[in-house]
């Protein structure tokens, strides 16, 4: 007969106690959280309690909760509880931490209370990868992701939202309202009366709703963004890419450098937009990398040309596509991009070969525009396909030469943003599946900060075991 493999006898005592070294193995991944924990100058990134007080009970080095930490957020483990369940029972965690269990507020405490020194430690492994040769390439891809922060939609409110929700509420209330008139007109029964209590115990509700609401809107009108967040009151409702979806959260945006894949810089917003945010991240990348050029690669989405400009100006080459806001190649004529320009003789040539010379400049939203036109539209034969006016005017910003060379990188690589999403949505894809359903466990923006700090470590150091092992990263660390 066939047998199974047998484990051991539970209740059998060993002749010498085993050592517990020796169920963690050389190229097992606490030993490297170990070695980087160990080689931090903790005092001097700000940690609390790094020099144990003289009196008291005594509490836990800073370096111990560190490792809790960094451990959890490697193995999707991010709930304080669920840590201090671990640390008594895992036996990677009895090896890392020496066998101690602190309790879950001890644990919880710890980071909320270290944000700024947590997101030096993620900057300082960063620092790491680049001595180790991992950040040689100047370049790098940015983009921006939405997470869900502790709040439900029904607990964030928007001028829109507010008369929404108060219609719905005066369509129930007439509801409610015309059912008790019909019940008025009936005869008088038990089931008649307790219907009738019900739905004015429905209308007491209601009014209290509107109570709150009309409460909810005064707070929506006084809120420079007009939007309230009752949970997460840093949380904003944002429009994702889904039709119709969206998510009360946090927009965050990294920078990630294109051969090793590995986030060197990021920031967490409340912005639902990316507009605003291109410069301020090739900004952060270019210090990090330590270069003088940079190479940076974007969406549709980060496309201002204010924005463009100042990469421009500090030494960034940025590639982006731009969004087709006009509607004349909707409408079937003619864009700007069809038109010509003619730097030496400062004028555009249209399809028909007729030049659009330049008239005067306009200030639009702060931005110097020269704008060009021609006198000859009224009897040109392709009239219909380029303007439905007298003539065709073209506007030319005081910089466009800037997108001009923003254009021709991407003409000169067309695959640049397939490379793009290679590049920077496997980190945010990675670092969601790690988070599960429900992304930041923290509420405001600066402790979401530091949550996302130690995601984005834990993403990096997942990423340089798998290139150098376990064994390499903790050679460099001791290096």
């Amino acid at each position: 007969m066939g047998r199974f493999v047998e484990g051991a006898d539970r209740g059998q005592a060993t002749l010498l106690p085993e050592c517990l070294d020796d169920w963690i193995g050389e190229d097992n991944p606490v030993r490297a959280i170990d070695a980087f924990v160990d080689a931090l100058d903790l005092a001097e990134m700000g940690f609390d309690g790094v020099e144990p007080a003289a009196t008291g009970r005594p509490g836990y080095n800073p370096a111990t909760l560190l490792k809790l930490y960094i451990y959890g957020y490697l193995n999707r483990v991010q709930s304080s509880r669920r840590l201090e369940r671990e640390a008594g029972r895992n036996l990677e965690l009895l090896w890392l931490l020496g066998r101690l269990v602190p309790d879950h507020k001890t644990i919880a405490d710890f980071r909320r209370d270290n944000g700024k020194p947590l997101k030096k430690v993620c900057a300082t492994f960063v620092e790491l990868c680049r001595e180790m040769g991992l950040l040689a390439t100047a370049s790098v891809a940015i983009d921006g992701s939405k997470f869900k922060a502790v709040n439900n939609r029904d607990k964030n409110f928007t001028k829109g939202k507010v008369e929404r929700r108060r219609q719905q509420l005066e369509e129930s209330v007439a509801r409610y309202l015309s059912q008790l008139d019909t019940a008025d007109q009936q005869m008088p029964t038990l089931a008649l009366a307790m219907k009738e209590k019900h739905l004015n115990e429905k209308l007491a509700k209601l009014k209290e709703e509107m109570a709150k609401l009309d409460a909810h809107e005064k707070r929506v009108l006084a809120s420079p963004d007009e939007q309230v967040s009752l949970t997460d009151p840093d949380s904003r409702s944002m429009a994702t890419s889904g039709r119709g979806s969206g998510v009360v959260g946090y927009n965050v945006q990294v920078a990630v450098e294109t051969e090793n894949h590995l986030i060197i810089a990021h920031e967490v917003t409340n912005s639902g937009s990316d507009r605003a945010q291109l410069a301020n991240m090739a900004e952060q990348a270019k210090d990090v990398l330590q270069v003088d050029e940079l190479d940076a690669v974007a969406d549709r989405g980060y496309y201002n040309s204010p924005e463009i400009l100042k990469c421009e100006q500090i030494g960034v080459s940025v590639t982006l596509p731009k969004p087709m806001t006009s509607g004349a190649k909707a409408d079937g004529r003619f864009g700007k991009q069809d038109f010509y320009y003619l730097d030496t003789q400062d004028a555009y040539r249209c399809p028909a070969g007729q030049w659009l010379t330049y008239r005067f400049v306009r200030d639009e939203d702060g931005k110097q525009m020269r704008v060009y036109w021609t006198n000859v539209c009224g009897d040109c034969r392709l009239r219909r396909k380029c303007t439905t006016g007298n003539e065709r005017r073209i506007k030319r910003w005081e910089h466009e030469h800037v997108l001009e060379a923003v254009q021709e990188r991407l003409d000169a690589n067309p695959n640049a943003m397939r490379e793009r999403r290679e590049t920077v949505e496997h980190p945010f894809g990675t670092m969601k599946m790690r988070m599960g359903a429900t992304h930041f466990l923290m509420k405001t923006l600066p402790r979401v900060a530091s949550e996302m700090a130690l995601h984005v470590l834990a993403y990096n150091l997942t990423r340089v075991m798998n290139i150098v092992g376990v064994k390499g990263l903790i050679a460099a660390v001791r290096a």
